[in-house]
């Protein structure tokens, strides 16, 4: 299993977007900037995640993007899942065929139970993070490095 790209660049602007929830609409140019992350891509990200209601467009002058849903209701499972990541490590993609090149008809390779549990697993964990809890990180975060940088300057 692997996470492309297009996950986690989806799961950052979604991350950027909700951190300036409140203050009005976000741009897309103004995320691709923040977080470098083509502006094209991000459009084609985020007219998925529009179609999925997790982001809201606001058109016109001052216009962007809203989020479509409450932080708190949007999980990481469903931004991944919204713009077409596969949350899959079976390598027949989930269809019990794992065997079908080599041995025609078909069948299950020895450890699918173990990949297949494995997705299972992984949904269930990404289901479990919503959007707000990685904005709280952030702000954490953020609020961890003004304390060392206050630190310093009365230090010197």
């Amino acid at each position: 299993m692997r996470l492309t790209t297009k996950g986690r660049f989806a799961v950052t602007a979604m991350i950027d977007l909700a951190l300036r929830h409140g203050k009005g609409p976000v741009t897309l140019s103004a995320i691709s900037e923040r977080q470098e992350i083509s502006l094209s891509y991000l459009e084609q990200l985020f007219g998925k995640l529009r179609r999925h209601n997790i982001v809201a467009s606001v058109r016109g002058p001052g216009g962007g993007y809203n989020l479509g849903r409450r932080a708190e209701e949007v999980t990481v499972a469903d931004i991944i899942i919204a713009v077409d990541e596969p949350l899959d490590a079976t390598q027949c993609g989930g269809k019990e065929n794992c065997h079908s090149i080599e041995r025609p008809g078909g069948s299950r390779c020895m450890t699918h139970e173990l990949w297949s549990t494995l997705n299972e697993k992984m949904v269930e964990y990404l289901d479990s993070v919503s959007l707000q809890d990685l904005v709280d990180q952030q702000e954490q975060k953020n609020s961890e490095q003004s304390v060392v940088v206050i630190h310093r300057t009365h230090a010197a």
